[in-house]
């Protein structure tokens, strides 16, 4: 079978296949691959916590921007080159050249941002985490964790960008693979270095350095499958596609880089007003956070080429389809960590860290309070996916950016002028709440449009 007669059967897969199969089979891969990911970050601060106590969680918790910023890059290019790249496959008028040259640019893309921030890890990594709130005892144990990890910082860029265009090239199994086998990599690696050969801290990072390794290496192996689609091609007019990638994808990579100011927000707040056990609390909270939005991730990794591939030949319906069983995922998801939040939250505590009697004090009240927002998050965060893969990257942009920074920036430092220190902890269930009404709005208005509307142009 020739190269494009694989491309069209794929296209006609999500075109005219059962969709609920096609989603299922893709939110599988997806959730897979994001809660690996969330891994990473949760296996190291867990390890961290028990062999350092609260000092190493909240050490770790000013290092948790370093991720935001890998992974968000990642997906500003893989996002935002994938669902072009899908969009396109899905009008028979286009060609496989005209696909590829965004992915193309989209590697090209990632390549320099790769380059910029593998220097700026190296030589500024002090400056970095002091920005992040790394501060006296904690500024050594954040740069023994980094200092491996930042040595192959391109890979975590790659790995987000290479794993996006698997989903829309029909392999999103490959892509679980890769980061299952590098997640579960990290968690043995972690006991192995930290404890069994007493590296501690460095141990975490090590670990976490390797398992990126893995993945990558894992994932090249589809550009060598019959089945790959993916081809470097002569792009012409690299820098205006470059532009359109970062439009289409900029508002997947501000949810990300998003929560690394918050954390640096937070942090410093948190110091100021309620200090280190607190901090050491919301390290907690930060991870708990991260699961959530990597379930929130997996619905719009999966909607999203089902959805940007049926935009593209006109079928409205079925992207209609598709947002019927991404909206029931995301309340079911919305509820579980809600539900768990609010009745178990020491449950959490004591598995990140080996908590002393103070923590367990304070922690119900702090991750109860902050865990309203979980009832809205997935949703909220789903969205952004959602006006992206309908080629509306303003609308995503305005939730992304009001969500990520503008209200709850302003809601964190205003609340505890207002209200006191612990009214801190309601500014990300505030902003989601306000953020939802928005978002429901442009849906709806969108979602109807959808029966005559095909995106033109690109």
């Amino acid at each position: 079978m020739s190269e494009m007669a694989v491309m069209q059967k794929q296209s006609m897969d999500f075109l005219n296949g059962n969709i609920k199969h096609i989603y299922k089979k893709y939110l599988a891969a997806a959730f897979g691959s994001s809660l690996i990911s969330c891994i990473y970050s949760v296996v190291d601060m867990a390890m961290v916590g028990n062999y350092k106590g609260p000092e190493g969680t909240a050490a770790l918790a000013t290092a948790m921007p370093v991720w935001s910023i890998l992974y968000s890059l990642g997906f500003l290019m893989g996002i935002g080159g994938s669902v072009i790249f899908s969009t396109i496959r899905g009008r028979t008028r286009n060609n496989e050249q005209k696909a590829n040259e965004y992915f193309t640019a989209a590697s090209l893309g990632v390549t320099i941002l790769s380059a910029v921030i593998w220097l700026l890890l190296i030589f500024c990594d002090t400056e970095l985490l002091t920005l992040f709130g790394a501060k006296g005892s904690l500024l050594p144990i954040a740069r023994e964790y980094v200092l491996p990890i930042k040595y192959v910082a391109p890979l975590f860029l790659l790995n987000q960008m290479v794993a996006a265009f698997l989903r829309n090239d029909r392999a999103p199994g490959l892509a679980t693979k890769a980061v299952l086998i590098g997640g579960i990599f990290n968690v043995f690696g972690d006991y192995f270095f930290i404890f069994t050969l007493d590296w501690g801290v460095y141990g975490a990072g090590f670990a976490t350095a390797l398992g990126a390794v893995i993945t990558f290496l894992i994932m090249l192996s589809h550009f060598f499958s019959k089945k790959n689609t993916l081809h470097f091609v002569k792009t012409e007019k690299v820098t205006k596609k470059l532009k359109e990638i970062c439009i289409t994808g900029f508002p997947t990579f501000f949810i990300d880089i998003a929560i690394g100011i918050l954390n640096v927000l937070l942090n410093r707040q948190i110091i100021y007003y309620l200090g280190t056990n607190a901090l050491s609390v919301y390290a907690i909270v930060i991870n708990i956070t991260s699961f959530v939005q990597c379930c929130a991730y997996s619905v719009g990794q999966a909607a999203q080429p089902i959805i940007s591939t049926n935009l593209g030949a006109g079928k409205g319906d079925r992207i209609k389809t598709t947002l019927k069983y991404a909206l029931e995922t995301t309340t079911g998801f919305a509820l579980f960590w809600t539900i768990l939040s609010l009745s178990v939250p020491n449950f959490y505590t004591r598995i990140f860290m080996t908590p002393t009697d103070d923590i367990l004090k304070i922690a119900p009240h702090i991750i109860r309070c902050y865990g309203l927002s979980y009832l809205i998050l997935p949703f909220n965060v789903f969205s952004t996916y959602y006006f992206q893969a309908l080629m509306k990257p303003k609308i995503a942009f305005v939730v992304s950016v009001a969500r990520g920074v503008i209200i709850s920036g302003i809601l964190i430092y205003l609340l505890p002028l207002l209200f006191g220190a612990d009214s801190i902890w309601f500014a990300m269930p505030i902003t989601e709440v306000l953020i939802v009404v928005y978002v429901i709005i442009k849906m709806l208005k969108y979602t109807k449009q959808l029966s005559n509307e095909e995106v033109r142009g690109i």
